[in-house]
């Protein structure tokens, strides 16, 4: 530890005197904008030229209300700045020598003087944001985004891709931790798929897609970090939305959500209800081959058509306060909550055939279940301004639990080729119950220093307990029995201590640096209870960061970045358990898996704000990823999640956001990348190599009289999910929206997969191992929602969305719901 230590402060001096020895001659416009004693964050400052005020370049204030624009030509100017609910101000003109001598003033944004009520305002905000760290999506700036859910919202963002499982990728590269309000979900795999379902479309602002995140955030995300941040107002007074939606697919679903907020003087309350009803269907077609691993002849075949259909019935809640104790002093308390309640049912023709393909019996196989999720999280959160220079102090303390349960029925009826019945019917029941609790605290410094430059410091610490006790029930000869060989009862807990250290500092007028490093210790215990076997590790490790950022001109500009990062494994991955899918399927977990690590490389061009490419390196080791072991003679497969190989990925992106005109809008991503993956998989050799296209296109259309429509889809080409080969495929979705009630009413009608062609196929073949699927599901959804908002006050700087625990949620490996 002490080494560790030694290293972080050694990079810290490093850092500080590449800073301290950097060129002077920053040509820099900068100042704060306050709101009364207020500083105020996301104003959008545009530096103007004062002859025919045409727009020369954009800034957006940070928590401190400061606003900084590099820009080295000379001449007359104007600064305009613009948010939401304020009068829209000027500063200015004043001449500009490239000097930083004269600091410009500051200046006061002015409330409107009626209340929201009674004043249109209209979002201008484009679908699609490219800034030098992140891509952000602007969720209402899309009527197609209008009745979906979160999943469905990021599944067709840029970048992003969601595979069969749900698991969500970025820019090809699988392990993406996703958070909510600076939050991690906690969740991981089928359980954040279930949540991100459960999560209504109406009740998010913003997707924020950061592929390289600083040293600020926790190193866990191989891919990278995507945050979805939920709407919260910035008016004094009460305000709120209802939103209600229908869709109709094959079944139906429907969706409510309440959102409420009020602000007097020193206090604001917030807070949100949600309720989702939604039943869907899946069917999936399994063709197995059986090789015998000396001759290589193919022994036996196996094929599977499942039908499911799933039922799903959840609330969600959120309670807030923020007091303001000072204009330097703000204190909140956040209360968040789900319940989840759903049910699954499939009857599942199973065919196995000799080798030359002919039937030799079946098994009909019928797979019940009942769950349920509960979860309830506080949050306390204290941010403090030292000075007027910015210094600040934030902290914050959570404490999550998570309380679920499956109850599991399984029956086999066994048939000859004649359909006759030729062995007792098996049943198996199981009960899955599962409880997490989750601890976290954290501290983070920020200290301005002179010339732009930034010192950033912090520290976190995490305790995990998670209790599995998987007990399986078999009838045997009528009688219910104890399964002792499958029951097991596994505890694990982690504690996790972080500190990380971040500089930044504009070296001139054209050149940004920023450096972090964050160390993370993780001491980690398994316990099977059931066979007394237990497992301990302590290791640390240390996450170097980097940015470098270059504006070549006006119209150019260069990023190259390189960060380190980590994904350990989910905890019901540890858990040795086995969950059964049908009689000759089944899960197990791994309590033996050990982390992953991956180096990302990124440079990236802008140009004149509107064009980004991006080529991308990554090598990831020790990949944590789902193989398939066959045990030919009983025709049984399970599926268990080892440390398999390493993967190399090269990629280029490009991102294009265009205002063809005023009323037609539109951005186009594209993505090509080469995946490879090599080692050894069942101790046998595998390499395995694939290229990929993605494409992500959305057009958005602004008429008269309040009417909106886009066009938006992706497709992607067939390439590699871990070791699975899947086809391409594609989907296109049409939406309008219309504006009533004076622009207090929204409607939005769209249809999502109107070809009902996000039709996946897909192979795996490797050793003995010889299988391919197909799956859909009840995809092709038409969407109507209705949403209302009611104000009643004026705009003010909004409350802040806070939340101190991190990467622990995300690997929460049971059902979810929100």
């Amino acid at each position: 530890m002490k080494n560790l230590f030694k290293k972080a402060l050694l990079f810290s001096f490093t850092s500080l005197s590449v800073g301290l020895n950097a060129q002077q001659n920053d040509q820099i416009i900068s100042g704060k904008i306050f709101s009364g004693q207020q500083p105020l964050e996301s104003v959008m400052v545009s530096l103007l030229n004062a002859k025919d005020s045409s727009k020369v370049k954009t800034a957006i204030t940070d928590k401190t209300g400061t606003y900084t624009i590099l820009h080295s030509a000379t001449g007359k100017y104007l600064l305009m700045a613009n948010m939401v609910g304020f009068e829209k101000a000027y500063l200015g003109p004043f001449e500009w020598n490239g000097s930083k001598k004269d600091k410009l003033p500051n200046w006061q944004l002015i409330p409107f003087s009626k209340g929201l009520a009674d004043v249109t305002v209209s979002s201008k905000k484009p679908m699609i944001e490219q800034k030098a760290d992140r891509t952000i999506v602007n969720v209402d700036a899309s009527p197609t985004n209008g009745g979906a859910n979160a999943m469905e919202i990021l599944e067709k963002s840029p970048g992003i891709s969601v595979d069969k499982d749900g698991n969500i990728s970025l820019k090809g590269k699988e392990g993406v931790v996703v958070y909510m309000d600076g939050r991690p979900t906690y969740l991981s795999g089928p359980d954040l798929v279930n949540l991100l379902k459960n999560t209504q479309g109406a009740q998010l602002d913003q997707i924020e897609i950061m592929t390289n995140p600083p040293a600020r955030y926790d190193a866990a995300g191989n891919a990278g970090v995507i945050n979805i941040k939920t709407k919260k107002s910035k008016v004094v007074g009460f305000n709120g939305s209802v939103t209600a939606g229908y869709g109709q697919g094959v079944y139906s679903r429907n969706n409510q959500t309440v959102q409420l907020n009020y602000r007097k003087n020193k206090l604001n309350v917030f807070g949100n209800i949600g309720r989702n009803e939604r039943t869907g269907f899946q069917n999936i077609a399994i063709d197995r081959r059986f090789i015998d691993g000396g001759s290589k002849q193919i022994v036996s075949f196996f094929e599977q058509i499942t039908d499911r259909l799933t039922y799903n019935h959840s609330y969600n809640a959120k309670l807030g306060f923020d007091f303001y104790a000072t204009n330097k002093t703000t204190l909140g308390l956040v209360f968040n909550g789900f319940n989840n309640k759903g049910n699954g049912n499939s009857i599942g023709d199973i065919n196995i055939f000799n080798s030359q393909h002919n039937l030799v019996n079946k098994t009909i196989a019928y797979n019940g279940n009942i769950d349920s999720w509960k979860n309830s999280s506080i949050n306390f959160n204290l941010r403090h301004i030292l000075d007027s220079t910015g210094r600040e102090i934030t902290f914050d303390a959570d404490y999550l639990t998570y309380d679920g349960n499956t109850n599991l029925f399984l029956n086999n009826a066994y048939q000859n080729n004649q359909g006759q019945t030729v062995a007792k019917t098996d049943s198996l029941l199981g009960k899955l119950p599962q409880m997490i609790d989750i601890y976290t605290a954290k501290v983070d410094y920020v200290h301005p220093l002179k010339n732009k430059a930034k010192f950033e410091a912090g520290l976190k610490s995490s305790f995990v307990t998670t209790d599995a006790n998987a007990i399986y029930d078999t009838l045997f000869n009528g009688v219910m029995m104890r399964d002792y060989n499958r029951s097991n009862h596994f505890v694990y807990r982690e504690n996790i201590n972080a500190a990380y250290i971040n500089y930044s500092k504009p070296l001139n007028a054209k050149l940004n640096m920023q450096l972090g490093l964050r160390a993370e210790q993780t001491i980690a215990k398994g316990d099977q209870k059931t066979t007394n076997e237990q497992f301990k590790r302590n290791y640390i490790q240390l996450f170097p960061t980097a940015y470098i950022q270059y504006a070549a001109n006006d119209a150019n500009s260069f990023v190259l970045n390189y960060g380190k990062r980590i994904r350990r494994p989910d905890y019901q991955s540890l858990n040795p358990f086995v969950e059964f899918l049908d009689r000759y399927t089944y899960e197990q977990g791994n309590p033996y898996l050990r982390p992953q690590f991956s180096h990302n490389i990124e440079f990236s061009h802008t140009y004149k704000g509107f064009l980004t490419t991006t080529l991308n390196y990554t090598k990831t080791t020790d990949i944590i990823q789902q193989v398939l072991m066959q045990d030919d003679a009983k025709n049984e497969t399970f599926i268990k999640q080892e440390n398999i190989a390493t993967q190399q990925q090269v990629g280029l992106s490009i991102n294009a956001f265009n205002q063809y005109t005023k009323w037609w809008s539109g951005n186009i991503y594209l993505n090509v990348a080469n995946n490879q993956l090599t080692g050894p998989i069942n101790n046998e050799p595998v390499s395995i190599s694939a290229n990929t296209f993605m494409a992500n296109i959305s057009q958005q259309f602004k008429f008269n009289k309040g009417y909106s429509a886009e066009l938006s889809g992706f497709y992607r080409s067939e390439g590699l999910e871990g070791i699975f080969r899947i086809k391409g495929f594609g989907v296109v979705n049409i939406g309008v929206s219309k504006q009533i009630m004076k622009n207090k009413g929204t409607i939005r009608l769209n249809v999502r997969d109107i070809f009902w062609s996000q039709r996946i196929k897909g192979e795996s073949r490797y050793g003995t191992v010889d299988a391919n699927f197909r799956q859909f599901n009840d995809n092709r959804i038409a969407n109507i929602s209705f949403t209302y908002r009611f104000s009643k006050g004026k705009a003010a700087a909004g409350p802040r969305k806070r939340g101190g625990a991190d990467d622990e949620q995300s690997r929460v490996g049971v059902d979810g719901g929100k």
